[in-house]
C-alpha cells in the first residue's frame, strides 16, 4: 500500500491546513533548535546570526517564526506529524520528545542516529533515517541498528533495484522524496517504495 507525505507542509499553517484537506498520510515539518527554541523551517541560520537562507533564497529574519508548540495545537488531532530533525545537536532531540504529547502518534525522521535515541522508548514515536548521500547509504546499510528503526527515508536519486531489496530486507518502511510526477510515483510504487514525500501531492493524489 502506497501512501503519499506532504513534503514540508509543515513548516507553515496555511500549508498544514491544506494537506490536510488532500488527506495526506503524513504532513512532514522541519524542525530546528534556536536559541533554545524549536523552530519549525527548513531555512538556516548563519552561525548565530538570524540570517535565514537556503541555496540562492533569503528570508526576512525578522518576520515571526512558526514554533513546534504552535504547529501541535494547529495541526488536527488526527493529522500525523513526519518531524525531520535537522542538525546534529542531542539538545534538540531531548526537547523535541518533551514537548510531544503522550496520546499523539508522531514520526520522528533525522539523518543523525543519536538523535533518535532520545525517542526510543516512546511508544506513540515511530522512528525514521533519513539518507541524501551515497556515503550515508552505505553506513547505514554496513552498519548495525543502534536504535530499532521503523523506516527509512532516502533520497530518489539512490534508488534502484539492488537498494530497494535491501531497504526493505531491513523489515521497515521506505519512504522517498522529492517525488513530483505520477510517473516517477508508479516507477518507485512497483519497485517497492510505501511512502511518496512530495512538494505536490494534490497530483499524486490525483486532486484538482
Amino acid at each position: 500500500m502506497t501512501f503519499v507525505v506532504a513534503h514540508r507542509a509543515g513548516n507553515s499553517i496555511a500549508r498544514l491546513q491544506d494537506a490536510e484537506r488532500l488527506g495526506v498520510a503524513l504532513v512532514e515539518a522541519d524542525i530546528r533548535l534556536w536559541r533554545g527554541r524549536l523552530e519549525v523551517r527548513h531555512l538556516k541560520t548563519v552561525g548565530p546570526l538570524p540570517i535565514l537562507w537556503d541555496k540562492w533564497r533569503l528570508a526576512n529574519p525578522f518576520a515571526p517564526r512558526l514554533q513546534l508548540r504552535d504547529l501541535l495545537v494547529e495541526a488536527r488531532r488526527e493529522t500525523q506529524l513526519l518531524l525531520d530533525l535537522k542538525g546534529r545537536n542531542r539538545r534538540l532531540a531531548e526537547l523535541v520528545r518533551d514537548a510531544l504529547p503522550g496520546d499523539r502518534l508522531v514520526t520522528v525522521c533525522a539523518r543523525s542516529r543519536a538523535l533518535l535515541e532520545p525517542f526510543a522508548d516512546l511508544q506513540h514515536v515511530r522512528l525514521f533515517q533519513s539518507v541524501g548521500s551515497r556515503r550515508q547509504l552505505r553506513t547505514l546499510l554496513h552498519t548495525a541498528d543502534a536504535v530499532a528503526l521503523d523506516g527509512i527515508s532516502i533520497h530518489e536519486r539512490l534508488l534502484d533495484e539492488r537498494v530497494i531489496e535491501a531497504l526493505r530486507g531491513r523489515g521497515a518502511t521506505v519512504m522517498s522524496w522529492p517525488v513530483n510526477s505520477l510517473e516517477r510515483a508508479g516507477e518507485l510504487a512497483r519497485l517497492g517504495i510505501q511512502g511518496l514525500i512530495s512538494d505536490n501531492p494534490a497530483a499524486l493524489l490525483g486532486s484538482p
